[in-house]
């Protein structure tokens, strides 16, 4: 018997992709959603719609998380009195929702992401190694999304963050600045900025620079259409839902790379 999905964050942008996406596939066909306020289409019998947690885990054997951080603690507490394989995308988590998210990892498979696609996966990856390699270029981050998003910066721009001052062997919290205005003075040498714009309906585009005397390297992810996002996720959780062992995941692990 195929495995079933449940989606939290049904009404939102990609949850609306992922319902339709859903819906076609025969390997994992839509299970449940969780609709906090009121879905606007009619969906199959079969599929259970429902604003309470752990019915949505009753008939889910794998969840999509794009929601917001409220609705991710809700997942969350509820997925850690009925452990199951949970793929969470919703960006801007606190400290607490955090720290859920590890409990939760330990009872579970959890794959978290703040970006679903393979394009941000390797970037990742890229953008580790140069900070490794060329020490002592400045790191700027600079990412681009629509004017609904409300986090900024952008999860997937933090993740970056992380990523370079990883290379550097750097506390990203110490040398992250997200604003200049007004008399800064110079640079410092270690700072790493994550600027934000907004405006228009922008997917996403983030783009990291390495930037020295005389040259500069540009590195550059633009998403064009969420279905990026919905099916990178529904490839995770494909993958998660046949993993035996609890653990927190990423998309790296899910691609192999």
């Amino acid at each position: 018997m195929a495995k079933r999905a449940g989606i939290v964050g049904s009404t939102g942008r990609v949850g609306t992709l992922l319902i339709d996406a859903l819906l076609k596939d025969d390997a994992l066909p839509l299970g449940a959603v969780h609709v906090y306020d009121e879905l606007k289409r009619s969906l199959p019998e079969t599929v259970t719609i429902t604003d309470d947690m752990q019915q949505l885990l009753e008939a889910s054997d794998v969840v999509i998380d794009f929601s917001a951080p409220a609705a991710t603690e809700a997942l969350l507490e509820a997925a850690l009195k009925n452990p199951t394989p949970l793929v969470i995308a919703t960006t801007g988590l606190n400290a607490h929702q955090q720290n859920l998210l590890q409990s939760a990892a330990e009872e579970m498979p959890v794959l978290y992401a703040t970006n679903m696609s393979a394009g941000i996966a390797l970037l990742k990856q890229l953008v580790e190694q140069v900070a490794r390699t060329l020490k002592d270029f400045d790191i700027e981050i600079v990412e681009m999304h629509h004017r609904h998003k409300v986090d900024a910066p952008s999860g997937t721009a933090l993740t970056l963050a992380e990523h370079a001052a990883k290379g550097r062997g750097l506390d990203l919290d110490k040398v992250r600045i997200s604003g200049r205005d007004g008399q800064i003075g110079a640079r410092t040498k270690d700072e790493i900025a994550v600027m934000a714009l907004r405006g228009g309906d922008i997917v996403g585009r983030h783009t990291v620079g390495f930037y020295n005397d005389g040259e500069f390297i540009e590195l550059s992810h633009t998403a064009t259409s969420r279905e990026t996002f919905s099916n990178g996720a529904i490839r995770a959780a494909k993958w998660l839902v046949e993993q035996e062992k609890p653990g927190l995941y990423t998309i790296n692990d899910c691609l192999g790379i």
